[in-house]
């Protein structure tokens, strides 16, 4: 199923294409994919480079770390995120590495790679669907993450599925369309919340 953006200006398809779906086939992504998604994450600009980004991974060739994954995210999401071939948790390391002190770019960075990781799937027909919906404490023991690093977001990664392998009453979700705040609410001028002249 295909959510194209509704865009005032012109973007390139793989921008007004990308969407995040609840419908996932089970069928496994190959490891070589999953490495290009994994090294267009790890390409991703970064404050002085200090690449403060990890992701731990479970797939279906590993269905205990498939399921420690899942485990961790809360039952609403679980629902449909279970169908996914590969689960992911994005990690921000809070420090710099470089000298110790707190990097406050690290989530803005992670951020960074996990788009790439999310254009790169578009490229290969593949979809993702972030989630906020997870138990970051639970995470960090099941896991075993260590402290100084910070569980940022869950991540279902798969191929699309048609919107009927879904729940009955998630497919009303799935079919809505797609929708974002007007420029003028988040593009200002050189003054908070003043009108971008070029744009009006």
């Amino acid at each position: 199923m295909e959510k194209i953006a509704n865009s005032r200006f012109s973007l390139h398809p793989l921008l007004a294409e990308r969407w995040s779906p609840l419908a996932f086939d089970s069928r496994p992504i190959a490891p070589e994919h999953l490495g290009s998604l994994l090294e267009a994450a790890r390409w991703a600009p970064s404050c002085f480079n200090e690449q403060p980004w990890s992701f731990l991974v479970g797939t279906r060739s590993d269905p205990e770390g498939h399921a420690r994954l899942l485990s961790c995210i809360v039952e609403a999401n679980a629902r449909w995120a279970a169908k996914a071939p590969v689960l992911m948790l994005s990690v921000a390391s809070s420090s710099f590495a470089r000298n110790g002190k707190p990097n406050r770019h690290a989530q803005h960075d992670v951020g960074l790679a996990v788009e790439n990781m999310v254009i790169q799937a578009q490229t290969m027909g593949l979809v993702v669907h972030q989630m906020g919906g997870f138990d970051a404490q639970k995470a960090r023991r099941q896991l075993a993450i260590p402290e100084g690093q910070e569980p940022m977001a869950m991540i279902a990664i798969g191929y699309p599925a048609e919107v009927d392998s879904l729940p009955e009453e998630l497919r009303d979700r799935e079919r809505a369309p797609r929708s974002r705040k007007e420029l003028s609410a988040i593009a200002f001028g050189a003054a908070w919340a003043s009108a971008l002249p070029d744009l009006t």
